[in-house]
């Protein structure tokens, strides 16, 4: 069985472990809307990238019409069986 020969001392383990942080995220402004994203990821708000849309984003209002009006059919059908 592979044990350690020696202990690792306190100092060694915190220099082992120097490496481990977390390097941060850079974030800039979006083009569009103004909202931090990260860079090179097209903005999940208005989905734009680079000064063109690239993804059809609903709006929140839109979605939850579009999410009540679902469930009220699913309702009715229910009924109707």
């Amino acid at each position: 069985m592979g044990l350690p020969a020696k202990r690792r001392t306190k100092q060694s383990k915190r220099e082992r472990a120097a490496h481990f942080s977390l390097a941060k995220t850079s974030t800039v402004a979006c083009s569009h809307c103004g909202r931090r994203i990260r860079s090179h990821i097209v903005c999940p708000t208005c989905g734009y990238y680079r000064g063109r849309q690239v993804l059809k984003i609903p709006g929140r209002v839109e979605r939850r019409a579009a999410k009540r009006k679902k469930s009220e059919t699913e309702k009715k059908d229910d009924a109707k069986e």
